[in-house]
């Protein structure tokens, strides 16, 4: 049975709607984390370094993605849930159209900044020349990433996360089955990996180009559109904290591996990328269900349906409780075997990524409120809200945190400094949530 925004929601129903999303931003997750495992385990740790070293500064590269998706799903929604089907579909061709442009713009800056960013981290000798290896190759298909993560948050919209869920496995699985062969049976190395992804982020982009370029049974079209310059600055101030949100990850991975770069040398940079890789999953959750309830909560907010805006935050935060002190308890069961996985060829940096993994582990406890309080102010159209969340979870706090607890704890403190971060993001959070609740009608 279909479910459309429209309808009631219950906790079932809630869940049925938006695992689709949820393991669409999990297998978007295992980009990184199979081209990890292949590296480490076939091309040695320096290379494995490499792409952990790169990887978060060609992420800010894409985040247009998340941008033109999140605040163009919010706006498109509340279209919709206004009545006006017509205008829904303009503005969505002139988001994916801008997104398309965008990302062939960002590909011609990233290829001439990638060597310089990488020499400004401090990466150096065949540190550097892995990652600009790697890098180069990927940004080939950065227009095609752009369009898929966008199309993440449209498909919902459209009420299709399951075929948004089937584009987004196929890409996944194209990863890894390519993975594994461009990287462990015909020995590319670095080269291997990178265009295991690149060409799955290709699939991913292409497929809803395709679905929604043709009549297709759900409200939303690629058509003719007009240029409209309030809708297009509303998507990009109301997807301002997605994008301030990846931005400002990936720049704090930067400093991260600065600080280990440091404290730990390379070793410091590996045992991070093997937590980082969990973090990727884990988060991807709550990020798919921020995604998954975005359109449900912007469609009842443009209809004014105020008790159904309460029943979907109370729910909300019950699941993403749960989801917290289940990831806590399994992030601590996998600790060992994960290390194992990646790095068990070397005992130094094994027992550096079990300790720090470990420790690591209790931020799960906290951000999944953040992610979800800045996606749910998103989709009631509070970008700036939004926006501040974001920006203190994932830039102020992460950088006060990381650059003094090192002082104090030295290693331990960079494992800290993550949690000590997304604690206080919650506090931010509840603050917002409390002080716009009249505004809003939750």
């Amino acid at each position: 049975m279909t479910i459309q925004l429209s309808d009631h929601f219950t906790v079932k129903r809630l869940l049925r709607f938006t695992l689709p999303s949820i393991i669409m931003m999990v297998f978007t997750s295992i980009y990184g984390v199979v081209d990890g495992f292949f590296v480490s385990n076939f091309a040695g740790k320096t290379p494995f370094a490499a792409v952990n070293f790169i990887y978060p500064f060609l992420m800010i590269l894409g985040t247009l993605g998340f941008m033109f998706g999140a605040g163009g799903s919010a706006l498109v929604s509340k279209t919709m849930g206004e009545g006006e089907n017509k205008k829904a579909n303009e503005i969505f061709s002139l988001l994916v159209y801008s997104a398309l442009i965008s990302g062939i713009a960002i590909t011609l800056l990233g290829q001439l900044l990638l060597r310089p960013a990488a020499i400004l981290l401090g990466a150096e000798g065949r540190l550097l020349s892995d990652c600009v290896l790697y890098g180069r190759i990927i940004l080939v298909a950065m227009p095609a990433f752009i369009l898929q993560m966008a199309f993440q948050s449209f498909f919902v919209t459209a009420e299709k996360p399951g075929l948004g869920l089937i584009a987004t496995v196929t890409s996944g699985v194209t990863n890894m089955v390519l993975d594994a062969l461009l990287v462990a049976v015909i020995p590319l190395g670095l080269i291997g990996a990178a265009l295991a992804t690149a060409i799955s982020q290709i699939v991913g982009g292409v497929f809803p180009i395709i679905y929604f370029s043709r009549k297709n049974s759900s409200p939303l079209r690629l058509g003719k559109t007009r240029f409209d310059s309030s809708a297009l600055l509303k998507t990009c101030a109301n997807g301002s904290s997605e994008l301030m949100s990846n931005i400002s990850m990936s720049l704090v991975s930067m400093l991260y591996n600065v600080q280990l770069l440091k404290y730990a040398g390379e070793n410091g940079i590996a045992a991070y990328g093997v937590m980082m890789y969990v973090n990727f999953v884990f988060i991807s959750i709550f990020i798919g269900y921020s995604i998954g309830t975005a359109p449900i909560i912007g469609y009842h907010f443009g209809a004014q349906n105020h008790g159904e805006l309460r029943g979907l935050l109370k729910k909300s935060l019950a699941i993403v409780s749960v989801a917290a002190v289940s990831m806590l308890a399994l992030s601590l069961a996998l600790a060992r075997p994960l290390s194992t996985l990646f790095v068990g060829y070397d005992r130094e940096l094994f027992e550096m990524t079990l300790h720090g993994f470990k420790t690591f582990s209790s931020s799960f406890l906290f951000a999944g409120f953040a992610i979800f309080s800045s996606g749910f102010f998103t989709a009631l159209n509070d970008g700036l809200t939004s926006a501040i969340i974001s920006f203190l979870r994932t830039l102020v706090f992460q950088i006060a945190a990381v650059m003094l607890l090192p002082l104090i704890w030295e290693l331990d403190g960079i494992w800290i400094s993550i949690i000590v971060a997304e604690a206080m993001a919650v506090a931010v959070s509840a603050i917002f949530m409390v002080a716009k609740k009249k505004n809003f009608g939750y």
